[in-house]
């Protein structure tokens, strides 16, 4: 079981409590497969939406990169919902400030210094090149 399994486990076990205020399971359709996948993935809430952030290395996110139906496994409730994924870059850095906002304890992992409160804007610009969000709204 590698830990991918773990959590995902966890999130649909009577434990879930323990990961499912910043945890999901997103499940996307494959684009050229029509193959499902689901895997667990960190998450904040603005606005009446979910914002997830990722790797550009990682894969699934090809998947909703023009828009597309996702369900997620929110808190043991399953949700349909649109999932669209943000590449542009000036986006992605502004998108980082506030997920550091949401997720504070997130900076160190990603190499974002904070001092006295101020997200250190080079830092967020380096991390910017490689990762990206995916925007998840619509959720029924």
């Amino acid at each position: 079981m590698n830990g991918n399994d773990f959590i995902s486990w966890v999130l649909r076990s009577p434990l879930h409590g323990i990961l499912s205020d910043g945890t999901i399971l997103i499940t996307v359709t494959g684009r050229r497969t029509g193959k499902k996948f689901t895997l667990p993935v960190g998450y904040y809430c603005e606005d009446g939406s979910l914002w997830i952030l990722t790797s550009r290395d990682r894969t699934w996110w090809r998947n909703v990169e023009h828009g597309a139906e996702v369900s997620l496994l929110m808190k043991q409730k399953q949700l349909r919902a649109f999932a669209e994924a943000d590449l542009d870059d000036a986006s992605v850095e502004q998108q980082l400030y506030e997920y550091i906002r949401h997720v504070p304890h997130a900076a160190k992992p990603l190499g974002i210094r904070v001092e006295n409160g101020n997200v250190n804007a080079e830092d967020i610009a380096r991390v910017a090149k490689d990762r990206l969000f995916v925007k998840i709204y619509q959720i029924t």
